[in-house]
């Protein structure tokens, strides 16, 4: 009896949805239609967890969703907040090399490609003349206010190509790919049919990965856009993430992690659990580790892994307003 009772509260806990309470006042002011939220609540496995959403109203025309990026250096999202006249939220989005602070996923603003994506990979070993061929993930948000997840192409236009399907990565020797049909292509047939002419008309967009959620179900897309390897999809990290509800609000969520027994962070199957539980129809995982960082009119919100504070990015999101 008693291993059953055990059982049965393993269960619960392991389903039980956060509990959320309104911080709005901590971050004041805000406009009516962006709300902020916060948890201490236990994660699913039991473990120790602080987390954050920002939930922002899409179709509120007084808020002006964008991006910023600098070139071949990073800068903190404070610095960022400051050099965009203190917007109402900055976060960190895209992946990044230390090299040369360079993106690694796209960054849209005003329609256009500011930063495009990282398409093909070099291989190390004994593929050392091959290339990986990727199509990463993006969250947009168009003229029209409403919000999108699709794989992506950024080529040298402005404008990138969008899949609604995510595509198994493949490789060659060559170390691009394009979809125009009038050169010589490394897409499969099949891709050219898929990808060209589908431009992803979007306003704004921030790249990452992998995809959570499709169609409000749990569908982690590693295996597809080949972001971690091996198990690393279980180990707990401090996240950011972004996803939209049916009802045209944009989600915004931190996970505090590498404090023990404090925050430990979480897994991509529990980050993507958060927003599923959150009303999320689309999801996507964005830079985590270090890197998260969510800031409500120029305070933080999660406290940023890093013993020195908040990583330099090279990009973030913003959302600000029209007064």
């Amino acid at each position: 009896m008693k291993l059953l009772i055990f059982f049965s509260l393993l269960s619960f806990s392991a389903s039980a949805q956060l509990k959320w309470k309104n911080v709005d006042s901590l971050f004041q002011p805000l406009p009516s239609s962006v709300h902020v939220y916060m948890t201490n609540d236990s994660m699913y496995d039991g473990r120790p967890n602080i987390a954050y959403y920002v939930i922002a109203d899409l179709k509120d025309k007084k808020l002006n969703f964008t991006t910023d990026t600098t070139f071949e250096r990073r800068l903190t999202p404070s610095k960022f907040y400051e050099r965009n006249d203190q917007p109402l939220l900055v976060v960190n989005c895209t992946f990044f090399e230390f090299t040369h602070n360079h993106n690694l996923n796209m960054v849209m603003r005003n329609g256009k490609v500011i930063a495009p994506n990282q398409q093909s990979i070099p291989l190390r070993g004994k593929d050392t003349l091959k290339y990986l061929h990727v199509f990463p993930s993006a969250i947009g948000i168009s003229k029209r206010r409403e919000a999108d997840v699709a794989w992506t192409y950024t080529g040298k236009k402005k404008k990138p190509i969008a899949r609604q399907i995510p595509r198994i990565p493949f490789k060659d020797s060559i170390n691009y790919i394009t979809p125009e049909p009038r050169r010589r292509s490394f897409l499969p047939v099949e891709d050219f049919l898929n990808m060209y002419n589908r431009k992803w008309k979007m306003k704004t967009a921030v790249g990452g990965g992998p995809v959570l959620l499709q169609n409000s179900e749990i569908k982690i897309t590693n295996n597809e856009e080949h972001k971690f390897g091996g198990k690393a999809i279980n180990d707990k990290h401090p996240r950011t993430a972004m996803g939209y509800t049916k009802d045209n609000k944009l989600i915004i969520l931190v996970v505090q992690g590498r404090f023990p027994n404090l925050a430990l962070g979480a897994t991509l199957t529990q980050e993507a659990q958060i927003l599923k539980d959150l009303g999320c129809v689309e999801a996507l995982n964005l830079d985590g580790g270090g890197s998260s960082c969510l800031l409500v009119n120029g305070k933080e919100t999660i406290k940023p892994s890093d013993k020195e504070g908040q990583r330099p990015v090279p990009a973030v999101f913003m959302i600000t307003t029209k007064h």
